[in-house]
């Protein structure tokens, strides 16, 4: 198609600006792209992606290995600029109908169907080829942002220079966050899917990219404004499929997320070992327990007053749930599964074996606070 690649070969350059022009109007990505990249970059990618076209018409052939790496290599600085694969691929797609427009005016009908085949096979060995170079690149990236993101987490939380970290990782540091630690229970399996079903519940209840730290075991969230927590451990244990545990500190500015974390992290401890259920905790809804954990001969002297108990820790049990409900009769026989006439017996031989009366509020305080005892020590 010699012939034909001599016609089209003076049409390139307005073929160019056309293709330009169309991805600006139409591709939400290039139309906040400054006009001198625009003008510039774009439009000598276009251009050359174009000459590959022309090139084939000449040498009545399809892209060679040589042009694909080109072209791979292009994908690979497209991905690297941050360039979406969608963006690349429909300008790809706009600069084939831009040349076969041209072709169906230049190309003489004997040549139309051959000219066509040509853009197809064109299309046919450079999309896939530039859709896996992109993803590669991208992956490679997305990689190096998670890497430096993590080490800008350990900055904050370790009171550690993060600025020049917060640059590389194009994180605009807020003002204030809630240090969020996060847990579960019962050990999820698939640990990978576990992190990234977590990460993308954080990204999509805060509309942004959440800083955090994770494993399977769970992690710790730098959340910014004022969040809702409680609804966003409700949507993470709906996501994962596990229930949630989590505590919450705030840092007032950036300086006292270490505070924060060493907060949270001092309050998921108490939580964990008393068992408490799932949900949010800060340290308010801990500090009795907190003073009790202090060790000393007071704590031991505390949990004691439950050794009467040791042979029966089915009344313990029945003593837990029951101060866990805040002395509901009712919802304490539902959680043991048990008649309410069962639970009064059990709760009275509490008070015959340990010598303390749950009805009265002083020595009930004193039961409670030594079944806390016992569980911190």
């Amino acid at each position: 198609m010699l012939e034909l690649h001599a016609r089209m070969a003076p049409h390139v350059r307005d073929l160019t600006a056309a293709v330009v022009a169309r991805c600006r109007s139409e591709v939400p990505y290039y139309q906040d792209v400054p006009d001198d990249i625009l003008g510039e970059e774009v439009s000598r990618s276009v251009a050359a992606v174009l000459g590959l076209l022309l090139r084939a018409l000449r040498d009545d052939d399809v892209l060679d290995p040589g042009e694909l790496t080109e072209l791979i290599a292009w994908s690979a600085r497209r991905a690297e600029e941050r360039v979406p694969l969608e963006a690349v691929i429909t300008a790809y797609f706009v600069g084939a109908q831009e040349w076969w427009r041209a072709l169906a005016v230049t190309a003489e009908p004997a040549e139309l169907v051959e000219a066509g085949a040509n853009l197809l096979g064109c299309l046919r060995a450079a999309l896939p080829a530039v859709a896996i170079a992109h993803l590669q690149a991208h992956e490679d990236i997305r990689r190096d942002d998670r890497k430096v993101r993590r080490a800008l987490v350990r900055a904050l939380l370790s009171g550690q220079p993060h600025e020049t970290l917060a640059e590389a990782a194009r994180v605009t540091i807020a003002p204030a966050y809630e240090v969020v630690e996060v847990r579960f229970p019962q050990a999820p399996p698939a640990a990978r899917r576990t992190v990234r079903l977590l990460q993308s519940a954080l990204d999509a209840c805060t509309g942004t990219p959440v800083l955090t730290a994770l494993d399977h075991t769970g992690g710790v969230a730098l959340l910014s404004g004022t969040p809702d927590l409680p609804g966003l451990v409700t949507r993470i244990a709906e996501a994962i499929g596990r229930p949630v545990l989590a505590t919450a500190a705030r840092a007032a500015e950036p300086a006292l997320l270490p505070d924060a974390a060493d907060e949270a992290g001092r309050v998921m401890e108490i939580v964990q070992r008393l068992g408490r259920p799932t949900g949010v905790y800060r340290f308010d809804d801990v500090l009795v327990e907190y003073q009790l954990a202090r060790p000393g001969s007071g704590l031991v002297r505390l949990a004691a007053k439950l050794d009467p108990l040791n042979a029966h820790p089915y009344l313990i049990d029945t003593l837990r749930a029951f101060v866990n409900r805040g002395h509901n009769r009712r919802q304490t026989a539902q959680d043991l599964h048990i008649h309410r006439n069962t639970l009064d017996y059990r709760l009275h031989r509490v008070t015959a074996l340990t010598g303390l009366d749950l009805m009265v509020p002083a020595e009930a305080r004193m039961l409670a606070a030594a079944l806390t005892a016992r569980d911190l020590a």
